[in-house]
């Protein structure tokens, strides 16, 4: 039945037709979302992605294009002309909702079958049926609206990169493995068996590269591979807004990028990011909040309890202090009331973050309860309850073992008991933070070696560099992330530039000049050649809009996601091939 345009041409979209075009004759083409027939006359609501257009066929409108109108069906491919009329029962749902289109013409470019899915905002459906027909669900308005956000946020980005003399390079896919980090996706060479490409998880050594080549600023939105265990809201490929520096200093990559958070949040969404945006050093993050990406919407801030505790006669506590850990808690508000079920799942929470258990104290109107009261004197129970500034209602949780235990299950614990009491329902609020001042270097206990926190090239904060052999856990890097309500937004650092002390580095990570040269041998080799100071910042893209979006789920920001295990039930990728591209390849599969 699929009819050709025959020369016939849209004069409008559907969701910009207003009052202002009364007496207009115009063309609409789309999808129906719905066809009413009542007797002498049939609605027809169409969609395209502006929005939706109420038509009307009547018979004594037009009654070739009634008659015809009334073969259309949900999902039909229609265009249809007719002249702008009032409409005589307005609907304030809509922005066209004031006016219709008398119809004088339908043609029907092609029929739909019933689809599989509800072409619907809000559709509650099972993930792998929207992703198997993704190409129906991104019909859906909302979906339409997220991957416009995304278009305009790129456009946003660009425009202000641009005015601040960035310029846009792109670098390869298909490069060198170089195995630190997360695993690597390897392509195959035909031309030269048995060797193999890798996709990158990130430009990063292009980058470097590019500033040695003397551009000074440059910037890409650039897909990365990593083949990793996929968690929520983590995707095989993803996108970054990636971007590198010459002749600058930390405190120049960070104000440049709060007016780039300034300029974006209020191009997207006209909210005001006020600055400069509050930072604050690794140490005191993990102290109080248990995380290198705090969510500073809310309090609940951990407390540590250790000198109040010392001297108590509980076991758990005496041990945690005596091998150098510490006894911490948080204060949840109006928790008090808690049912000894709910703590019981608490108590399991910590456990997944290595804590071997949870100490509980609930301050209840008419009295005090414990999970360890017969160890604790009412003296104990005052000392803890003054230290934490409690009042009738709250329940204290504690941790007590090795810190990085604490500060990890605690952390975590805040986060869950703010969502298990609601205190960020209705919170539309944005809380920037930079973290600053991370550890350069973190210990490998399986290895028994230090490891890059991010990668080997970061510099090293000028004042610690003297101890990089003799203390290196103590070294702190010029390495800063972009944190926004408990999410990494985006991260960078100021790399090493000058070659000695790159060597210097490789060295305390073990890795040998040898194996250094053979990872990344071209890299060093350029950096014989005058490279600048220099550093970066790299931002998830696909977080950024989530949180543009409002959306909590990654999947939703990206036009053809992966499920959950790195599949997609649309494309059936990854699949197998051919025999005989294996054989060009010189690859057989065991």
């Amino acid at each position: 039945m699929g009819e050709s345009l025959n020369g016939l041409k849209r004069t409008n979209m559907c969701g910009e037709l207003r009052e202002s075009n009364i007496g207009e004759k115009i063309t609409v083409m789309g999808w129906v979302q719905r066809k009413r027939n009542l007797g002498g006359l049939i609605f027809v609501d169409l969609r395209d992605r502006t929005g939706i257009l109420q038509i009307v066929f009547g018979e004594k409108i037009n009654k070739e294009a009634f008659e015809k109108s009334d073969n259309v069906k949900s999902e039909y491919c229609i265009a249809a002309t007719g002249t702008i009329v009032k409409r005589e029962s307005p609907n304030t749902e809509i922005p066209t909702g004031m006016v219709e289109v008398k119809g004088e013409y339908i043609k029907i470019f092609s029929e739909s079958q019933t689809p599989p899915i509800y072409i619907k905002e809000n559709l509650d459906a099972a993930e792998n049926i929207r992703l198997k027909y993704r190409y129906l669900d991104l019909r859906r308005p909302d979906m339409q609206r997220i991957l416009m956000t995304r278009h305009k946020t790129a456009k946003v980005v660009r425009d202000f990169l641009d005015e601040e003399g960035f310029l846009e390079i792109e670098t390869p896919m298909l490069g060198k493995s170089t195995p630190e980090g997360a695993r690597d996706y390897l392509v195959p060479s035909r031309n030269y068996n048995g060797k193999f490409y890798a996709l990158p998880q990130s430009p990063q050594l292009f980058k470097q590269l590019l500033m040695v080549s003397g551009y000074d600023r440059y910037f890409q939105i650039v897909k990365c591979f990593r083949d990793e265990d996929l968690r929520a809201n983590r995707q095989p490929e993803f996108t970054q807004i990636d971007m590198e520096l010459s002749f600058v200093e930390q405190d120049d990559v960070i104000n440049l990028n709060e007016r780039f958070i300034q300029r974006v949040f209020k191009k997207i969404l006209n909210v005001d990011v006020k600055l400069p945006i509050e930072r604050m050093p690794y140490k005191i993050a993990m102290e109080k909040y248990g995380s290198d990406k705090p969510d500073l919407r809310f309090g609940m801030e951990i407390n540590d309890i250790s000198e109040v505790v010392k001297n108590i006669d509980f076991k758990v506590f005496q041990s945690a202090i005596e091998a150098g850990g510490s006894v911490r808690a948080i204060k949840v508000p109006n928790s008090a009331k808690m049912g000894r079920k709910q703590i019981d799942k608490l108590v399991e929470f910590v456990k997944d973050y290595g804590a071997k258990g949870l100490v509980w104290i609930a301050y209840k109107e008419d009295g005090i309860k414990s999970s360890i009261s017969k160890f604790l004197t009412e003296e104990d129970t005052k000392n803890i309850l003054n230290k934490l500034e409690a009042v009738p209602g709250d329940l204290i949780l504690v941790v007590a073992d090795k810190n990085k235990v604490v500060f990890e299950s605690l952390g975590a614990l805040r986060v869950h008991m703010a969502k298990e009491t609601g205190i960020l329902d209705g919170n539309d609020e944005f809380r920037f933070v930079w973290v600053t001042e991370f550890p350069l270097l973190s210990y490998n206990e399986d290895e028994q070696r230090y490891q890059a926190e991010h990668h080997p090239f970061t510099a090293p904060m000028d004042e610690d560099i003297q101890y990089l052999e003799s203390d290196p856990g103590r070294v702190r890097a010029k390495a800063y992330d972009i944190v926004l309500n408990g999410e990494e937004l985006g991260g960078g650092s100021i790399r090493i530039h000058d070659t000695k002390l790159q060597e210097r580095m490789f060295k305390v990570i073990g890795i040998s000049q040898e194996n250094a040269w053979e990872k990344f041998g071209y890299l060093l080799e350029a950096f014989k050649f005058g490279p600048p100071p220099h550093g970066g910042l790299a931002y998830g893209f696909d977080r950024m809009v989530m949180f543009l979006a409002k959306t909590d789920n990654i999947k939703d920001v990206i036009a053809f996601p992966k499920n959950q295990n790195a599949f997609c039930p649309l494309t059936e990728a990854p699949n197998v091939v051919d025999e005989s591209q294996l054989k060009e390849l010189g690859i057989s599969i065991k």
